[in-house]
């Protein structure tokens, strides 16, 4: 209870938050964190691309967009929207993989 109220009156005083901030750890952290935030936008950016990009996002859209006659032709688009998946998926580990090799 002590310790919080401690840290709560350091936390609220200006010059101390001034004085932390001129360090060298707290700019470095700084500095990994804005790296961390932005590499993690990049590679959201990347993975929405490729979603948009993929067959399967297009085969569903299709497949939503047509309304099945019978209960044969449903099962049939699900068969192989099932396969583009799987397709997918797999490309996409072997992609990783290579990745992982090539940065060893």
């Amino acid at each position: 209870m002590v310790l919080r109220r401690i840290f709560h009156a350091l936390i609220n005083n200006a010059q101390v938050v001034e004085k932390l901030s001129e360090s060298r750890p707290i700019r470095r952290a700084a500095q990994i964190t804005a790296f961390a935030i932005a590499k993690a936008q990049i590679a959201g950016k990347d993975a929405s691309t490729k979603l948009l990009r993929s067959d399967t996002v297009r085969q569903i859209r299709e497949e939503t967009s047509k309304m099945p006659r019978d209960v044969e032709e449903l099962g049939r688009r699900a068969t192989r929207l099932r396969d583009t998946f799987v397709k997918e998926v797999k490309e996409g580990m072997r992609d990783a993989n290579k990745r992982i090799k090539d940065n060893k």
